[in-house]
């Protein structure tokens, strides 16, 4: 079939199409990103640079022209910690292929993957990788899948196996051809084996009943009994497969290059053209170029490097974006970073030294235009305390992680005031431990990380009284000051307040402000160690010296009184106690239970998760102190597709064995 790409008024040239290999980890994805640029003619080496930074946590881009078409592939993270960069592909790329493998217990890690292609409407396929490994029926995985999907999933090949079951090649349903494979070489046509002619009959009838759904002609001729050509059913196939109506699903071995051909061909028929993908995003053909930059990477040798897809327009090298000239356009065949001239409707692109570019960022020549439909960055579930091991490396290690976070948004970076801690944000242990290698390999830093502290409170159960005098002669002025306070509990949020009961003159009225000042400031540290919260503090009564007495004086009084009478006031601890939802699917909601029991969690319910046929919410009201390490036990337990989502909800205390452990803790830093 001819390829339906456009031609640009530039060249005549196909335009570019791009698509983005997603999926589990541990799928073969980046091996069939290799086989597939290899078998376009563009052998895949990484730069140097690139095998420098973390394997398997960034995205890959790679260019290469197959059959005369000019393609971008962009090569994904599995690990669902690198979930962002999926995203960020997915929001500019033609179509997505789905690589997962032959494995009906699998399946279910492509449920989240499915979901968001689908809210997106983005056309996808799905390869079935590993085929040679396949132990049961292709019909069960396909059964598996489509529980997960609301599009139909369509079977464009049926697995032929050879005497020993295993898989040794396939029949294309349309074109009821049937091929062996060959390791290394493309597979080879030979006759339709006898034994799966009635299962590839099953295959094409079913193709031909999902695609009649949304064609006229391949009804009637249902109706009539009457078998369509294979041209009416590829026009139908192709239409539908771009339009998202469908989902096609293929299979090989990348790693044998079984099937890497057979893709290549469904992808230039069937993947949409950039103008019906800029039309999907609601992106209008007329106007100035426009740039959308989808990934920001800091290098040692290029720079900043901002990866954009041209939407309109073209752009060329020393020319301005957002008013910026761009520093070179950098095109990445077989994975090698080489010089262009021009980027151009369709291209995937890295453009030099934007240096007010952003991720999600849709750049003009003159300026910047809004785009809301650029995936916002997921919320943190893992947390790290850096900091650097020599203090005069602070200032290099703050431009570090602000380069860190601009390069990955779903890293954030805050300072703690309770805790005095610089804590780095993300999407699970390996995502942060693969961030903090880079910039301490990259910048020459040794960095310690901890488990960030939790801004625990602490206040007190009963009032008591509390008379407090300082008197000192030191030579020439003295000091003195002589007061008599009450310390007493408010209600849980309602904060500090200082109440002044002197009457008739006991203590002149210039020093009372610093009482209440120096009372406020003391609840920094209370007697655990942590700041006092919830708490009233009431002058009743006190003396002065009128040459000795002074601010300072009554300052330090207070300070001692509060110190002496919260120790009086029996302190407890207080622990925040986040709300938490617990997204899981509904086999899994009764293990999400088990694990908030177990984390001194209160269960307040649950319910279908909206949106989400299959998944249940699970709400809780569960300690901060123990959602540290939250995410590594729910994605455990539940295949690596379970979610947390969380917010601050009430202080409450904390049970004693806490304030032992924590004490602990804290002992033990010290001593290190």
């Amino acid at each position: 079939m001819a390829s339906t790409s456009a031609m640009n008024g530039s060249g005549g040239a196909a335009r570019a199409r791009s698509v983005a290999l997603v999926g589990p980890q541990g799928t073969g994805k980046s091996t069939l990103f290799e086989h597939m640029l290899a078998a376009a003619g563009s052998p895949f080496r990484r730069a140097t640079e690139a095998r420098d930074r973390a394997m398997g946590t960034e995205m890959t881009l790679g260019h290469c022209n197959f059959m005369g078409d000019p393609w971008s592939i962009l090569d994904c993270p599995g690990s669902v910690e690198f979930q962002y960069e999926a995203l960020a592909a997915l929001a500019v790329v033609d179509m997505a292929v789905i690589v997962c493998e032959p494995s009906e217990e699998r399946t279910l890690a492509v449920a989240p993957l499915l979901k968001l292609l689908e809210d997106q409407g983005t056309p996808h396929v799905v390869f079935v990788n590993k085929i040679d490994t396949l132990a049961g029926r292709v019909r069960d995985t396909m059964a598996a899948l489509q529980v997960h999907s609301r599009r139909p999933m369509v079977l464009r090949q049926v697995p032929i196996r050879d005497k020993d079951g295993a898989v040794s090649g396939y029949v294309d349903v349309v074109s009821e051809r049937a091929y062996r494979y060959r390791d290394g070489m493309p597979s080879e046509l030979i006759e339709l084996p006898a034994d799966v002619k009635g299962r590839e009959e099953e295959a094409l009838a079913g193709l031909v009943e999902v695609l009649a759904d949304h064609d006229d002609v391949l009804l009637e001729k249902i109706v009539e009994d009457l078998k369509p050509t294979p041209i009416e059913i590829y026009r139908q196939l192709h239409k539908d497969q771009a339009s998202g109506a469908i989902v096609e699903v293929l299979m090989g071995s990348a790693d044998r290059d079984n099937g890497v051909f057979r893709l290549w061909k469904a992808l230039r028929h069937d993947c949409p053209d950039p103008a019906e993908t800029a039309a999907r995003k609601g992106i209008a053909p007329e106007g100035e170029t426009l740039v959308q930059i989808f990934k920001t990477q800091h290098g040692s040798q290029a720079g900043k490097l901002s990866y954009g897809r041209v939407w309109r327009g073209s752009v060329q090298d020393g020319g301005t974006l957002a008013g910026i000239r761009v520093g070179g356009i950098f095109m990445m065949p077989g994975g090698s970073s080489q010089k262009a001239t021009e980027a151009r409707i369709g291209d995937l692109a890295a453009f030099g030294r934007l240096e007010t570019a952003h991720t999600g960022s849709m750049l003009t020549a003159s300026g910047t235009v809004p785009d809301a439909t650029f995936p916002e960055p997921p919320e943190p579930v893992f947390a790290l305390a850096i900091a650097s091991a020599d203090r005069k490396d602070e200032v290099k290690l703050s431009v570090a992680l602000q380069k860190l976070v601009e390069e990955d948004p779903s890293l954030s970076l805050v300072h703690s005031a309770q805790t005095d801690e610089t804590i780095l944000q993300g999407q699970g242990e390996m995502h942060l431990n693969a961030a903090i290698e880079r910039i301490s390999r990259a910048n020459k830093l040794t960095l310690h990380t901890a488990k960030p502290r939790v801004p625990f409170r602490e206040t007190i159960r009963r009032k008591a009284k509390q008379h407090s005098r300082l008197k000192r002669q030191t030579g020439g002025h003295g000091q003195f000051a002589d007061i008599t306070i009450e310390i007493e509990p408010r209600r849980r949020g309602d904060g500090f307040c200082f109440v002044d009961k002197i009457v008739g003159g006991a203590i002149p009225r210039q020093y009372i402000p610093a009482v209440g000042e120096a009372a406020e400031d003391s609840m920094g540290k209370g007697p655990l160690g942590y700041p006092v919260v919830d708490v009233s503090v009431t002058l009743l009564d006190g003396t002065f010296h009128s040459v000795d007495s002074s601010d300072m004086a009554f300052k330090s009084v207070t300070r001692t009184a509060i110190h002496d009478g919260l120790e009086a006031c029996e302190p407890f601890l207080l622990e925040p106690v986040d709300h938490v939802t617990i997204s899981v699917p509904n086999d899994f909601t009764a293990a999400a239970q088990r694990i908030v029991t177990g984390r001194r969690g209160q269960i307040l319910g649950f319910a279908e998760r909206s949106g989400w046929p299959g998944w249940d919410d699970v709400e809780a009201l569960v300690p901060e102190a123990e959602l540290h390490d939250l995410i590594i036990d729910l994605r455990s337990r539940t295949m690596g597709v379970g979610s947390f989502r969380r917010r601050f909800d009430h202080m409450a205390e904390a049970p004693t064995r806490l304030l032992e452990r924590v004490q602990q803790e804290a002992n033990a830093t010290a001593r290190a």
